[in-house]
């Protein structure tokens, strides 16, 4: 072999140096390609009780286990010499467009995981054309959701109270700032048995106990931010001192029923989804309430443990009560790919939490445009290669199970 030294003609291309990033958060966020990996920076950046509330579940954590090894366990099969040179990966979801196949999924103390909460996600969420979900349990108030983002498309969660006054109080409240949709969440009776909050001490607020401000020193940013801004409370209740789990077995009703669903239905002037549903029987029973979509959750793994994995569960409500009702998906996803496998299995949306709130805490705001764009680029991606051209192209036939 013949060998010469490289002229600078020969060389000049293959020196290409990037433009350098001033913003650290740039910097650590353009490292970031999966949601994994701004897991991985969220983890570094946020005190240990506030990543274990955001990344935990119940007991043993096998629902979670199981959604996400449902996901894993998905085979795709693709169409081949399709023209995919444009792909629309936007959707219709309760009469109005969404951009992306998802939303921004409802979370409690927001706020707790990075100090720009819910107005981060509802401003990253309005961005992307895509609904954003305020919690009962939210740290920022719904009036304070509809100025950050008075463009958006923005949902309410409710929590059924033991007040029910002070509960339709918010649903008014929620109404009268355009809000769209109401989610009303029927999972928790009672709290779930979150081992790791116990075993963190987990309070709202956070308390400063020895361990704390050890866990504080590698993140300080953390604890600059939670010190100097607006002290954290909850948006919709009074303050609380004690442990999540306290706080929700004091508020939450156990008594609610299919006749309080119904109730409130007539309340409200938009549209309902029942989030929370985890039977074929269930998703009927809501269907003939009237709602407008049954959302397939277990609460992230974070109520009833060993719970059915909603992926699983989804072609047979589909075909029960799809010609009737739009059927949502949460739990589990974690990637674009989750996504699209949902849709092809029949789902008509899908909302994320800890995808976003992984974001959030790796970067605020920025950091929640970066789960939206990877999570906009895997569907993308894999729709194309499945040789679709859009979300509506999606059939069954795309999507099996390792192990039916």
């Amino acid at each position: 072999m013949k060998r010469q030294l490289p002229t600078p003609h020969d060389l000049a291309p293959l020196l290409r140096f990037k433009k350098p990033a001033w913003s650290a958060t740039q910097r650590r966020l353009s490292r970031a390609h999966t949601i994994a990996d701004l897991r991985t920076i969220a983890r570094r950046r946020t005190p240990k009780a506030a990543f274990d509330y955001t990344d935990g579940a119940a007991d043993g954590e096998v629902s979670l286990t199981r959604a996400r090894r449902a996901f894993a366990e998905v085979t795709f099969h693709p169409s081949i010499l399709r023209d995919v040179s444009m792909v629309d990966p936007s959707v219709q979801v309760l009469g109005k467009r969404s951009e992306l196949p998802f939303g921004i999924a409802p979370t409690g103390f927001t706020r707790m995981m990075q100090t720009e909460g819910e107005v981060a996600g509802a401003q990253a969420a309005q961005a992307a054309g895509i609904p954003f979900c305020l919690s009962t349990m939210g740290t920022t108030s719904i009036e304070q959701v509809a100025a950050a983002a008075p463009g958006g498309r923005n949902w309410f969660q409710l929590y059924m109270w033991r007040d029910r006054d002070r509960s339709m109080a918010l649903v008014e409240r929620a109404a009268a700032q355009g809000f769209d949709t109401l989610l009303v969440t029927v999972d928790v009776p009672v709290a779930g048995n979150r081992l790791r909050d116990v075993r963190n001490g987990m309070t709202i607020p956070p308390t400063l106990t020895p361990s704390t401000v050890l866990n504080a020193l590698s993140r300080p940013a953390w604890w600059v931010n939670f010190l100097t801004t607006e002290p954290l409370a909850f948006a919709s209740l009074d303050r609380w001192s004690g442990t999540v789990a306290d706080l929700l077995n004091t508020m939450f009703d156990p008594t609610v029923t299919y006749q309080d669903l119904e109730w409130i239905r007539e309340q409200w002037p938009g549209k309902v989804v029942v989030k929370g549903v985890q039977t074929v029987a269930d998703a009927r029973a809501c269907a003939q309430v009237g709602v407008d979509a049954v959302l397939l959750s277990n609460h992230g793994g974070r109520q009833l443990d060993r719970a059915p994995v909603p992926f699983h569960l989804l072609p047979a409500v589909v075909k029960d009560v799809g010609a009737d009702v739009e059927v949502h998906l949460d739990t589990g996803i974690l990637s674009g790919q989750d996504i699209v496998a949902a849709l092809a299995h029949g789902a008509t949306f899908t909302l994320v939490g800890r995808a976003y709130l992984y974001g959030l805490m790796a970067g605020g705001r920025a950091g929640v445009d970066r789960a939206i764009a990877i999570l906009r680029a895997e569907v993308e991606r894999t729709l194309a290669l499945l040789g679709v051209q859009s979300v509506a192209e999606l059939e069954p036939r795309h999507v099996s199970r390792l192990h039916p």
